[in-house]
């Protein structure tokens, strides 16, 4: 019997689950730990997910273990970072994630990176930079297709931010592009493909309509994103998230105005659950 003071081997040690403690010494003990039986592989690993990041300089700390804990790795939130940190922050995650992303990268932030990172993909419209491993990673490696739904053309900006990110972590995406209310027959032409989906992410600006014709229409998760797209009124977004949160369509989650990377992570995570695609991958 494990004396009571003592961790039982399926369990992790408490002075190894933070990691401001991890260090290689530590890493050199749990192997050996799991070397002689003391503890299991499967609180080993658990262990693992929250032991390693990478401290950069004196502005970043960077979590290499976030894609073994939540399926996805870190993602870089690129204002207010000056192009020389992004460079210092991607270099560092070059050898632990397959992906890198940059989010809200403009155009003069991407042209000052091209010099520190020559081989970086700009995705414009999205505003994402990207680093990929392999040409293999532009094919979808998971199951499951995510509808991407936008009403106007105003709203491209952040429904392009959805699928770009969607399509950078592996899944299969569709677009239907300015498809809003005002014409509601443009809608109702891709009536059937829409039923095909696995989870629809709907981007919407004005009055924020669209999700809740969508989500009357198909028997998916519908993920509504409301931008920052209308007149005085419309408050900058404010009216069509109330709007998505008062829904009466049942199955809408709303994330926060203009977040197409929120909903694109959102909708991963339910398809990675759907389909059982463990985090380990």
């Amino acid at each position: 019997m494990t004396p009571p003071d003592q961790p039982r081997p399926d369990q992790p040690r408490p002075d190894q689950s933070h990691p401001e403690q991890s260090h290689p010494d530590q890493l050199r003990q749990l192997l050996a730990e799991v070397a002689q039986g003391q503890v299991s592989p499967d609180a080993a690993y658990a262990q693992l997910k929250t032991l390693q990041f990478e401290a950069i300089d004196d502005f970043a700390k960077v979590d290499h273990q976030r894609a073994m804990r939540t399926g996805f790795p870190e993602v870089i939130w690129g204002p207010g970072k000056t192009p020389e940190q992004i460079a210092q922050i991607m270099t560092a995650m070059g050898n632990h994630a397959s992906t890198i992303m940059v989010t809200r990268l403009d155009d003069d932030a991407y042209r000052s990176l091209q010099s520190l990172v020559p081989n970086l993909q700009y995705f414009d419209r999205a505003r994402i930079g990207a680093l990929r491993s392999s040409e293999t990673l532009y094919q979808p490696i998971h199951p499951g297709e995510i509808g991407i739904v936008s009403a106007g053309t105003a709203d491209l900006p952040v429904a392009d931010e959805a699928a770009v990110t969607a399509e950078l972590m592996g899944f299969k995406v569709k677009r239907l592009w300015d498809v809003g209310v005002a014409g509601i027959h443009r809608l109702l032409a891709h009536r059937e493909q829409l039923t095909q989906f696995d989870v629809i992410i709907v981007v919407a600006g004005m009055e924020g309509a669209l999700p809740s014709v969508v989500a009357g229409l198909v028997n998916c998760p519908v993920i509504a994103v409301p931008t920052s797209i209308g007149y005085g009124a419309h408050f900058n977004g404010l009216a069509a998230l109330l709007s998505m949160l008062n829904s009466c369509a049942t199955g809408i989650g709303v994330v926060n105005i203009d977040n197409g990377f929120g909903a694109a992570m959102l909708s991963g995570q339910i398809l990675r659950a759907a389909y059982g695609i463990s985090r380990r991958q």
